[in-house]
């Protein structure tokens, strides 16, 4: 049995993975990072934090979708204690982003590395439409 879907490809490793796939009226997005179009990364977690939730939206509006749509998210970070030691300041940018409280499912997971070694954080959601 085949399964309708539709996908958005952008970037420098758009031949092996999609950014979003959508199935039904369920979006996935691969997991998105704080990096700029130019791909260089910002300097510290919260602004790598801003930047993939910048980078999200971008994946969401070709589904004419919007962080409103995201119901589930992962956070893969590098580095636990940095996150908890700068927890106000993530969530902060984290509710900006939301523009609101989200209302989203979240787990956070420690990893020993990201694709890049100046990466912090890479952020993995699932958008109803």
């Amino acid at each position: 049995m085949s399964v309708s879907k539709s996908s958005f490809r952008s970037g420098p490793y758009k031949a092996f993975f999609a950014q979003g796939v959508r199935v039904g009226n369920v979006l996935y997005l691969s997991g998105q990072v704080g990096v700029d179009a130019k791909g260089v990364a910002a300097a510290d977690l919260p602004a790598q934090i801003e930047l993939a939730y910048s980078n999200i939206q971008r994946v969401l509006a070709q589904f004419d979708a919007t962080l409103d749509n995201v119901v589930d998210e992962t956070l893969f970070i590098t580095d636990m204690q940095e996150l908890l030691t700068q927890a106000e300041a993530i969530y902060a940018k984290r509710q900006q982003a939301y523009g609101k409280p989200p209302e989203v499912c979240q787990t956070v997971v420690q990893v020993s590395a990201l694709l890049l070694p100046e990466l912090k954080v890479e952020i993995k959601c699932v958008a109803h439409l």
